[in-house]
């Protein structure tokens, strides 16, 4: 992409010692966006856009944010008009609370609970948990939910990949972008909510449809940091 280094927007990448972090920032060179892997709070407050990944436990990983006093920061990205992106573990920890090993509290910034991929089956077989693999996403609420998102121009049923054992339940179910069924257990796989995307698979592990919702992501940010230029 010909867009010089010091043009592109500049993109954290939340580090508290949990996920594939290179991966994420690799997906985003690949698309013209400034990477980087950082736990400083100054950092992610003056960063264009914050991604927060993971893979791994729900009570763990807020422990860690809270100590890297990282909590706060997070819940105010979406009101200072900066996207806020979560992946995988990182859904998870934009809900009010978790069930994983039992109950802990998350950030908040969308109602809702985190709940086990309960006992997911076909016909007679019990279906392995965690869900590791390919899997499809599909609309929730009629294909056209997914314009002006990240997902926009992905045709409905699209393969990503995924590696979780437990799923996001949404208060408001207007929030939900898509859908992906294991089984005979249908969960919401992302979210769309103001300023936030987030979702249950891992774009960055999902080829070139995954890099599709990265450079979606980019020109969201391009318009957003646009916007408040203008605005400033």
């Amino acid at each position: 992409m010909s867009v010089e280094a010091g043009n592109r927007p500049q993109v954290a990448i939340v580090d508290y010692g949990l996920g594939n972090l290179f991966s994420v920032a690799q997906a985003c060179q690949a698309v013209g966006l400034q990477a980087t892997i950082t736990p400083d709070r100054r950092a992610i407050e003056q960063a264009d856009a914050v991604i927060l990944p993971g893979v791994g436990a729900f009570g763990d990983a807020m422990q860690t944010l809270r100590r890297l006093d990282l909590v706060g920061v997070l819940r105010d990205t979406p009101a200072r008009g900066v996207p806020l992106v979560g992946i995988c573990l990182g859904v998870q920890l934009l809900m009010t609370k978790s069930h994983e090993f039992g109950q802990h509290e998350g950030l908040g910034l969308i109602r809702g609970e985190v709940v086990r991929l309960n006992d997911p089956r076909e016909g007679n077989r019990k279906l392995k948990v965690p869900q590791v693999g390919w899997n499809r996403i599909r609309a929730a609420g009629g294909f056209e939910t997914w314009k002006g998102t990240p997902l926009e121009g992905l045709p409905d049923g699209t393969f990503m990949y995924f590696v979780h054992s437990f799923v996001v339940v949404p208060e408001d179910r207007s929030v939900v972008l898509s859908t992906t069924t294991y089984g005979d257990v249908e969960f919401c796989s992302s979210v769309s909510c103001g300023r936030i995307f987030a979702c249950q698979f891992h774009p960055e592990r999902s080829g070139r449809r995954g890099l599709h919702v990265y450079d979606n992501l980019r020109k969201s940010i391009e318009a957003g940091v646009e916007e408040r230029r203008t605005s400033a």
